[in-house]
C-alpha cells in the first residue's frame, strides 16, 4: 500500500472520529496513530531507541 492510500485511511479515521466523537476523540486517534506509527517504526528496525536519547548533533560535546 502506497503512502498516500495510507495517508488518505489515516485522514478518513481522523475526520470520522472528530465527527462523531467531537475534539477530543480527535486527538486522542491522533496521538495513538502517532504513538503507532514510531512502534512500527521501531519494531520494523527503522529507528532505534537511541535515537531518541541522543543528541541531533554529536560535535556539541
Amino acid at each position: 500500500m502506497n503512502t498516500a492510500v495510507v495517508g488518505m485511511i489515516v485522514g478518513m479515521a481522523l475526520g470520522f472520529a472528530g465527527y462523531f466523537g467531537g475534539f477530543g476523540a480527535f486527538l486522542l486517534v491522533a496521538a495513538l496513530g502517532a504513538v503507532g506509527f514510531v512502534a512500527g517504526r521501531f519494531l520494523e528496525g527503522d529507528l532505534e531507541l537511541g535515537d531518541f536519547f541522543r543528541p541531533r548533533d554529536e560535535r556539541r560535546r
